[in-house]
């Protein structure tokens, strides 16, 4: 929903935290959860090595905002998703690429598996209550968590983080439906 970017990026954030750059993450340098090479591609800087680390160390909430609304929000149309189910694909998104969590709200929702949130997605979202979406689309994020071979490293982390992504998504959902 429209109305929920604001607190569903507040979420992501406190997810995300500062800026990090742990040797066995594949995303390398990243603050705020944006990553060197996505803060590279949204400024048109190519190569992206070219960006030096220090922009990333520097980035501030504001273009953070930009960045998500555009890149992330907007390329699973979270605006047209319902309450909750916004969120969970949204930090889906943003952890693990818009094209992988699309496809598995698709793939959810019973659509075809395409990679881009349109009417027929919408549609096939439609047919389900947000609440079963929601529950589908956590189970299916934690398998493939689970499968990564970051996951000995990465697993507590991540785990807590759908864990909250879940809750914070079905809190959302029954807010929308008082």
């Amino acid at each position: 929903m429209k109305k929920n970017f604001r607190a569903g990026l507040a979420r992501v954030l406190a997810h995300e935290g500062g800026y990090v750059d742990h040797p066995l993450d594949p995303g390398g340098a990243t603050n705020f959860g944006i990553t060197r090479r996505t803060l590279a591609a949204w400024r048109g800087i190519r190569p992206w090595r070219k960006l030096p680390k220090s922009e990333v160390r520097a980035l501030k909430r504001r273009e953070v905002a930009q960045i998500y609304r555009a890149r992330y929000w907007d390329a699973v149309s979270g605006d047209k998703l319902p309450s909750g189910v916004d969120y969970a694909v949204f930090d889906y998104a943003v952890n693990s690429g818009v094209a992988r969590a699309a496809k598995a709200l698709q793939r959810v929702a019973g659509a075809r598996a395409d990679g881009i949130v349109g009417p027929l997605t919408l549609a096939a979202v439609a047919r389900h209550h947000p609440k079963t979406i929601i529950r589908r689309l956590i189970a299916r994020r934690r398998s493939f968590l689970q499968r990564l071979r970051t996951w000995k490293t990465f697993g507590r982390g991540w785990t807590a983080r759908v864990n909250g992504v879940l809750a914070d998504a079905l809190e959302m959902e029954k807010e929308q439906m008082t």
